[in-house]
């Protein structure tokens, strides 16, 4: 049409006709933005005015249309698609993991290394394409779950939900409804939110937040049972520790058989931090650099004199927190209920915070009172905002104990590195805690 339309304005209004095929292959160049042939210059406005409409047509067509409309509609006919309803057991029922994220990435691992087969049923579509070419099994659902196939879901061992809280009682409800009597598990943000679930018929529901918030308390705080099951205590009468060795401790520059940790101490030293990476194992003539983390097993008594024994010096300062989100907020309720004195520091005024400002600038640090702190809790949002945070806190505080959370699992090692004394993460913490119930450990 528009090439029909060019051949006719040339001959009316330029008095220089073309014929059908030139004007077509005009239609072609101006369209798709490739340029011109010899049709460079015209002398009439109104054919001017054409012209600028049909580039400004080939703008749109390019840039708009095709990337909206024509690309995805050959994506979504080629590309594999998703299964829409829950699998059958083929001989071995699986654990039906309720959209993927850090809480759950941990599990997962957990899970594939003891061969359990696991779904993961995801509403986002990036998410369960990006899962899908990693391996794993993967059902897209809907954004209403009652549109999903349940037909199979008993087929399925156990149920974790990790979405929204809301969504999460209507999986359970539904699951229900269509004769699924195995446990369900559900992850939510609101404690207040674990009560109405569990009536509904939740085996176990758990707050990850809260749980990090606890973990990281416990390694700030003397005062405060580190006992959190399946990640800090062995049984009833066995504790495991992580010890940053302190420049000035007796146990810095010896060997690990010099130590003798196990026949002074009665600990049994599993692992070591090493510059970022963990040696299982270390053999008896891995020498303990200032810097190093071991972490060994033993009493809860035992481990606490050995905690001073590997960080000699003793501060009387309060516990800095940085980030004052959900878990920042746990975090400091926790300390004060037992007893700590708290300095919060966060980018937005509100109540709670003492000091406003970046935790990364050094002046807010010494606002903060950092180098006088007893502790300092990063409890900050983002998982490579807390890596630069822990950099600039031991740069400008090197004793002070550094406690550190983070979303996930890989950013633990690289907290280790630059020089953190306990470093979790919400994979972990929820991953660690799931599993134990699913493993039957």
């Amino acid at each position: 049409m528009i090439g029909i339309a060019y051949m006719e304005l040339m001959g009316e209004l330029e008095g220089d006709p073309r014929d059908f095929w030139t004007s077509i292959e005009w239609a072609a160049e101006t369209l798709t933005t490739t340029g011109y042939g010899n049709d460079t210059h015209w002398r009439e406005p109104l054919m001017v005015v054409f012209v600028i409409v049909v580039q400004f047509l080939g703008l749109f067509l390019v840039f708009l249309l095709f990337p909206v409309y024509v690309i995805p509609f050959f994506e979504e006919r080629f590309e594999a698609r998703l299964p829409n309803a829950l699998p059958r057991s083929r001989g071995k029922r699986y654990i039906l993991i309720y959209r993927y994220g850090p809480a759950v990435s941990a599990l997962i691992g957990e899970l594939a290394r003891y061969q359990r087969r696991v779904v993961v049923l995801e509403e986002n579509d990036a998410t369960a394409r990006r899962l899908h070419e990693k391996g794993m099994e993967v059902v897209r659902a809907p954004d209403d779950l009652n549109e999903l196939g349940f037909d199979h879901i008993g087929h399925a061992r156990t149920i974790v939900a990790n979405g929204r809280d809301q969504d999460n009682a209507t999986l359970l409800l539904i699951a229900r409804d269509h004769g699924f009597e195995g446990p369900v598990i559900a992850l939510v943000e609101d404690p207040l939110h674990r009560k109405p679930l569990t009536a509904l018929g939740a085996k176990a529901v758990y707050t990850p937040d809260y749980l990090l918030a606890s973990a990281l308390a416990a390694g700030a705080s003397r005062r405060i049972s580190p006992c959190l099951p399946g990640i800090q205590q062995l049984g009833e009468y066995l504790g495991v520790a992580e010890l940053r060795i302190h420049e000035n401790s007796p146990l810095a520059g010896e060997v690990l058989s010099q130590t003798h940790l196990r026949e002074r101490h009665r600990v049994v030293v599993l692992g070591m931090w090493h510059r970022g990476r963990f040696v299982p194992r270390p053999h008896a003539d891995a020498p303990l650099h200032p810097g190093d983390i071991i972490l060994v097993v033993g009493r809860p008594s035992v481990l606490e004199g050995l905690g001073r024994l590997a960080s000699p010096l003793t501060r009387r300062g309060p516990i800095v927190v940085a980030g004052y989100g959900k878990v920042g907020r746990e975090v400091r309720q926790m300390l004060e209920d037992a007893g700590e004195r708290t300095v919060v520091i966060d980018r937005m005024p509100g109540e709670g915070v003492d000091v406003v400002g970046n935790v990364l600038h050094r002046n807010m640090i010494e606002r903060a009172g950092v180098a006088s702190a007893s502790a300092v809790v990063l409890a900050l949002s983002s998982d490579s905002e807390c890596l630069f945070a822990a950099t600039v806190v031991r740069e400008f505080a090197p004793d002070v104990v550094l406690v550190a959370g983070v979303n996930r699992e890989r950013a633990v090692h690289r907290l280790y590195g630059v020089g953190a004394d306990f470093a979790l993460s919400m994979g972990k913490v929820a991953g660690q805690l799931l599993a134990r119930h699913l493993l039957g450990e």
